[in-house]
């Protein structure tokens, strides 16, 4: 039965899974009933970040455009421009064997394509989520169920794994920014325009 978390709790990974090295992180959502007439489509991307909370290069930043980490530690699995269904809408597959070992945290995020056009904020999305599978067997171990009421924002920060005395820790972070991708970036260090 997979553990589930609330905003800012903290828990154990790697150390109450020994051996563990490959999960699947999947994130999803729906989209409330609004009068916009234009598609939500939200991306996921993630952020390696360094002690500082920076992101040290352009390749620590995995989303659409740049799919693969070059470690080969962190692989983004495809844009889901609809998020019809149930279930994931993205998913992230993380080596953590594979983490250099200057990266002291993975951040995973998600923005609003096209926010400003369209209109659109996170006021207008339920039931978004994250979870952790272990890829081994397929387990489901946690899961964050982001329960809050946004409003304005148009980038989240749902959660993050993090090293802690040599272990991997999971974060159920739920922070919502103003300004989409753009404010992502610049938060982690990244010029994104």
């Amino acid at each position: 039965m997979a553990i589930s978390l609330k905003k800012g709790q903290k828990i154990d990974l790697t150390k109450s899974n020994p051996g563990l090295s490959k999960i699947l992180v999947g994130l999803g959502w729906d989209t409330n009933k609004y009068d916009g007439g234009a598609d939500f489509d939200l991306d996921a991307s993630v952020f390696l970040v360094d002690a500082n909370g920076r992101a040290t290069s352009d390749s620590d930043f995995i989303f659409y455009n740049n799919p693969n980490h070059p470690s080969g530690s962190v692989q983004y699995m495809g844009d889901n421009r609809t998020g019809e269904g149930d279930g994931d809408d993205e998913q992230v597959n993380v080596d953590l064997s594979l983490v250099p070992t200057n990266i002291e945290r993975i951040a995973f995020t998600v923005t609003i394509y096209d926010y400003e056009t369209r209109k659109q904020n996170f006021g207008q999305v339920s039931n978004a989520f994250i979870r952790i599978v272990d890829v081994a067997n397929n387990t489901e171990l946690m899961r964050y169920d982001l329960s809050e009421d946004f409003s304005i924002e148009t980038a989240l920060v749902i959660a993050e794994l993090y090293r802690n005395n040599g272990e991997w820790k999971f974060q159920a972070v739920g922070s919502g920014f103003q300004g989409g991708l753009v404010a992502l970036c610049a938060n982690y260090g990244l010029n994104a325009g």
